[in-house]
């Protein structure tokens, strides 16, 4: 396959997931509108925080580093050598919902059981479903290597609806079930995920397509773990990578969620605030998830495939190379752009999206405060996507153990941060410090890229450069909508709501 076609199926792949991203976020968005007159905030703050916590942990330390190993081991892959090493995700995860299974019943404060019932049955349950959605690991790195992009989608998207109609269903007819509602919803999405995956695999490998194809499993059974006389059992070089990239996972999950361990393990905020501060982050982040988490994952991929991990630009093939600046140039210039556009329209309509979306339940408190913070976030979180995605794919492997020490240091920091700036400022100081951690991320990614360029003739940062005429018009557009703002809304009627929002319309048009 060549750059070009690597090139092509991983925007087509970046394309769906968006698609999938914005699909996910809607339901979502629209399930919490629906269950918010239904269940009490305390219920979504143990369902979004703590069970959420526990699930995405659980998962993202048992696969995260194998995903990433085994999406860039080059172009020479034995198949066979990769499936066993992925198969290694289930008796990790066995061993890390043990481990989590048993602080979270144990060492963290339980709920009231009069307010929220089965909380212990639900952390069991949720672990299960986490295990359960192991076992299409190995089949989903195959279809990612493989870019079958719309499988990701039709499962997920499938997966998605089901789990939203029973959530739907149960929370109108047995409210009464408390936390057993969203923890069989969790357990039908991961059993979803796992079926369209394996019928698909059934289907294409004994069909004869895989063959006509030239995939390089040919039977059913080659989908399981199984030894060839004269290899080893997996490829040795690969599992020291998965190794590399697990120590910089755990530290990676640390500042992805690190504002919930914050919150579960050091009770700075009620579970009645964790479910204010949870939908306000979602509602802040949906943008991010939209567009530029799907962007990090495909364009990885593509990163990973056209490069050479840990070799200098000048000892690989040039026209490659040029593909690889350009396509990071363009990406770079898109999400500064987005996410300008974000934090600044953000700002002034902060508090009518709260206000249209839950009432004053959200926004007569800090709410508005915390999704204005949120909205300059989004910028840091696009630039640094894409900047991490090429550095990630790029490292030799030595340079992603020395990253694991800058993981380290910055984990650290995020925590003591994150637990001062919130008893400084609320639920506010979780936001401040991703800002300040993720300021530092970019920091060393900028550097990473512009060594990695610096002896050649592309420069790539470029794309990181806005032209006068465009902050000329955010200027503008942030100064008549905060006016706007402050003379229209939001004490008066819908007319001045929708005048306020024609002069957003207005500005973004002129943007």
């Amino acid at each position: 396959m060549t750059a070009k076609d690597v090139l092509k199926n991983a925007t087509t792949l970046a394309s769906y997931n968006v698609l999938l991203q914005v699909m996910f976020r809607v339901l979502t968005f629209l399930l919490n509108a629906f269950t918010l007159r239904f269940v009490s905030k305390e219920l979504i703050g143990v369902v979004n925080v703590r069970l959420t916590l526990l699930y995405s942990t659980l998962v993202f330390l048992s696969r995260e580093a194998f995903r990433r190993a085994c999406l860039s081991s080059g172009s020479e892959q034995n198949w066979r050598q990769i499936i066993n090493l992925l198969w290694l995700t289930v008796p990790l995860g066995v061993l890390w919902a043990s481990v989590l299974g048993c602080v979270w019943l144990w060492l963290l404060e339980a709920p009231d059981p009069q307010a929220i019932p089965y909380y212990g049955p639900a952390v069991v349950l949720f672990a299960l479903a986490a295990l359960q959605e192991l076992l299409a690991e190995p089949l989903w790195v195959l279809a990612q290597a493989h870019m079958f992009v719309r499988l990701k989608v039709v499962a997920e998207s499938l997966a998605m609806v089901a789990r939203c109609l029973l959530t739907m269903t149960l929370v109108v007819w047995a409210p009464q079930w408390g936390l057993y509602i969203f923890s069989a919803a969790q357990l039908v999405y991961t059993g979803f995920l796992v079926l369209c995956y394996a019928v698909f695999f059934l289907h294409f490998l004994s069909s004869g397509e895989a063959e006509r194809q030239s995939f390089p499993l040919c039977r059913v059974g080659d989908l399981l773990p199984s030894r060839v006389c004269g290899e080893s059992v997996v490829n040795w070089k690969l599992a020291r990578l998965t190794w590399s990239f697990f120590k910089q996972s755990f530290l990676k999950q640390i500042l992805t969620e690190g504002e919930r361990y914050v919150m579960t393990f050091l009770n700075v905020l009620n579970f009645g605030d964790q479910g204010i501060y949870d939908i306000v982050n979602n509602l802040g982040s949906m943008v991010a998830r939209f567009v530029f988490l799907p962007i990090e994952e495909s364009f990885y991929v593509f990163f990973a495939k056209v490069l050479e991990r840990g070799r200098q630009v000048r000892h690989q093939r040039q026209e490659e190379v040029a593909m690889a600046a350009e396509v990071l140039e363009c990406l770079l210039k898109f999400v500064l752009v987005v996410g300008l556009i974000i934090t600044v329209f953000g700002y002034a309509y902060s508090y009518l999206a709260l206000d249209l979306y839950g009432g004053s339940l959200l926004s007569s408190g800090t709410g508005p405060s915390l999704l204005r913070c949120y909205s300059g976030y989004v910028l840091l979180l696009a630039v640094n996507g894409v900047t991490e995605c090429f550095t990630f794919a790029a490292m030799s492997k030595e340079e992603v153990d020395r990253y694991n020490l800058v993981m380290l240091a910055l984990s650290v920091s995020f925590l003591f941060l994150s637990y001062f700036l919130t008893w400084w400022h609320g639920s506010v100081g979780f936001i401040l410090a991703n800002c300040l951690n993720m300021g530092l991320r970019i920091a060393h990614s900028l550097f990473f890229i512009h060594r990695y360029f610096l002896h050649s003739p592309w420069e790539p940062l470029r794309g990181l450069r806005p032209s006068p005429v465009l902050l000329l018009a955010l200027g503008l557009s942030a100064a008549l909508t905060a006016l706007s703002e402050g003379v229209l809304c939001c004490d008066g009627g819908w007319l001045f709501r929708v005048a306020h929002v024609g002069v957003g319309g207005v500005c973004l048009l002129g943007v």
